[in-house]
Protein backbone atom coordinates (compact mmCIF):
# COMPACT_ATOMS: atom_id res chain seq x y z
CA UNK A 1 0.00 0.00 0.00
CA UNK A 2 1.34 3.41 -0.89
CA UNK A 3 2.09 6.06 1.69
CA UNK A 4 -0.67 8.38 0.43
CA UNK A 5 -3.30 5.62 0.87
CA UNK A 6 -2.04 4.86 4.38
CA UNK A 7 -2.27 8.52 5.35
CA UNK A 8 -5.78 8.74 3.89
CA UNK A 9 -6.99 5.71 5.87
CA UNK A 10 -5.31 6.98 9.02
CA UNK A 11 -6.86 10.46 8.60
CA UNK A 12 -10.36 9.07 8.08
CA UNK A 13 -10.09 6.81 11.15
CA UNK A 14 -8.61 9.60 13.25
CA UNK A 15 -11.41 11.99 12.21
CA UNK A 16 -14.11 9.42 13.01
CA UNK A 17 -12.50 8.77 16.42
CA UNK A 18 -12.47 12.47 17.26
CA UNK A 19 -16.15 12.79 16.29
CA UNK A 20 -17.06 9.81 18.49
CA UNK A 21 -15.14 11.25 21.46
CA UNK A 22 -16.81 14.64 21.02
CA UNK A 23 -20.21 12.92 20.96
CA UNK A 24 -19.60 10.89 24.14
CA UNK A 25 -17.86 13.64 26.13
CA UNK A 26 -19.97 16.62 25.06
CA UNK A 27 -22.63 16.40 27.81
CA UNK A 28 -20.30 15.45 30.63
CA UNK A 29 -18.45 17.84 32.87
CA UNK A 30 -15.04 16.42 32.08
CA UNK A 31 -11.84 18.22 32.88
CA UNK A 32 -8.14 17.54 32.62
CA UNK A 33 -6.92 18.54 36.05
CA UNK A 34 -3.74 16.50 36.21
CA UNK A 35 -1.24 18.99 37.60
CA UNK A 36 -0.84 19.48 41.34
CA UNK A 37 -2.05 23.10 41.19
CA UNK A 38 -5.17 22.22 39.23
CA UNK A 39 -6.07 19.28 41.49
CA UNK A 40 -5.74 21.31 44.70
CA UNK A 41 -7.70 24.27 43.34
CA UNK A 42 -10.46 22.03 41.98
CA UNK A 43 -10.67 20.23 45.32
CA UNK A 44 -11.07 23.54 47.15
CA UNK A 45 -13.60 24.92 44.64
CA UNK A 46 -16.03 22.01 45.01
CA UNK A 47 -16.23 22.25 48.81
CA UNK A 48 -18.30 24.49 51.04
CA UNK A 49 -16.23 27.51 51.97
CA UNK A 50 -16.17 29.19 55.36
CA UNK A 51 -14.49 32.53 56.04
CA UNK A 52 -12.60 33.48 59.18
CA UNK A 53 -13.60 36.88 60.62
CA UNK A 54 -10.28 38.51 59.63
CA UNK A 55 -10.77 37.36 56.01
CA UNK A 56 -14.29 38.83 55.94
CA UNK A 57 -12.98 42.05 57.45
CA UNK A 58 -10.30 42.32 54.74
CA UNK A 59 -12.90 41.84 52.02
CA UNK A 60 -15.19 44.45 53.57
CA UNK A 61 -12.38 47.01 54.07
CA UNK A 62 -11.27 46.64 50.45
CA UNK A 63 -14.82 46.66 49.06
CA UNK A 64 -14.59 43.12 47.70
CA UNK A 65 -16.81 40.09 48.03
CA UNK A 66 -16.52 36.34 47.69
CA UNK A 67 -16.38 36.59 43.88
CA UNK A 68 -12.81 37.86 44.24
CA UNK A 69 -11.93 34.69 46.14
CA UNK A 70 -13.67 32.56 43.50
CA UNK A 71 -11.72 34.33 40.76
CA UNK A 72 -8.44 33.54 42.53
CA UNK A 73 -9.51 29.91 42.96
CA UNK A 74 -10.35 29.68 39.24
CA UNK A 75 -7.25 31.32 37.82
CA UNK A 76 -4.73 31.39 40.66
CA UNK A 77 -1.65 29.37 41.51
CA UNK A 78 -0.83 27.35 44.60
CA UNK A 79 2.45 28.35 46.22
CA UNK A 80 3.54 24.99 47.61
CA UNK A 81 6.69 26.41 49.22
CA UNK A 82 4.52 28.56 51.52
CA UNK A 83 1.92 25.82 52.07
CA UNK A 84 1.81 23.25 54.86
CA UNK A 85 0.94 19.96 53.17
CA UNK A 86 2.54 17.70 55.76
CA UNK A 87 -0.45 17.85 58.10
CA UNK A 88 -2.60 14.74 58.52
CA UNK A 89 -6.07 16.19 58.86
CA UNK A 90 -6.36 19.58 57.16
CA UNK A 91 -3.68 20.85 54.82
CA UNK A 92 -3.06 24.59 54.58
CA UNK A 93 -2.44 26.06 51.13
CA UNK A 94 -1.17 29.45 50.04
CA UNK A 95 -2.95 30.52 46.85
CA UNK A 96 -2.21 33.68 44.90
CA UNK A 97 -4.03 35.21 41.99
CA UNK A 98 -4.70 38.51 40.28
CA UNK A 99 -7.91 40.45 40.94
CA UNK A 100 -8.41 44.02 39.70
CA UNK A 101 -4.72 44.54 38.89
CA UNK A 102 -3.71 43.48 42.41
CA UNK A 103 -2.36 40.12 43.53
CA UNK A 104 -4.33 38.54 46.36
CA UNK A 105 -2.78 36.00 48.71
CA UNK A 106 -5.16 33.50 50.28
CA UNK A 107 -4.36 31.09 53.09
CA UNK A 108 -6.84 28.23 52.90
CA UNK A 109 -7.28 25.32 55.28
CA UNK A 110 -8.49 22.43 53.14
CA UNK A 111 -10.24 19.77 55.23
CA UNK A 112 -12.12 16.71 54.05
CA UNK A 113 -15.58 18.29 53.93
CA UNK A 114 -14.95 22.03 53.86
CA UNK A 115 -12.40 24.70 53.01
CA UNK A 116 -11.80 27.59 55.38
CA UNK A 117 -10.35 30.84 54.06
CA UNK A 118 -8.22 31.85 57.01
CA UNK A 119 -6.47 34.93 55.70
CA UNK A 120 -6.53 37.27 52.70
CA UNK A 121 -3.86 39.89 51.94
CA UNK A 122 -2.41 41.83 49.06
CA UNK A 123 0.96 40.61 47.83
CA UNK A 124 3.73 43.06 48.54
CA UNK A 125 6.20 43.67 45.71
Amino acid sequence: MKLAARLAYYSVGFFIGIIILMFFLSGKKTSCDYGPDARVLKNIRIKNKNYQPQALLFLKENQMDSTAVEKVLNSGDVNFSNSNTALDSCKVYAVEGKVNEKVLLLRIENCENQATIQEINFKKN
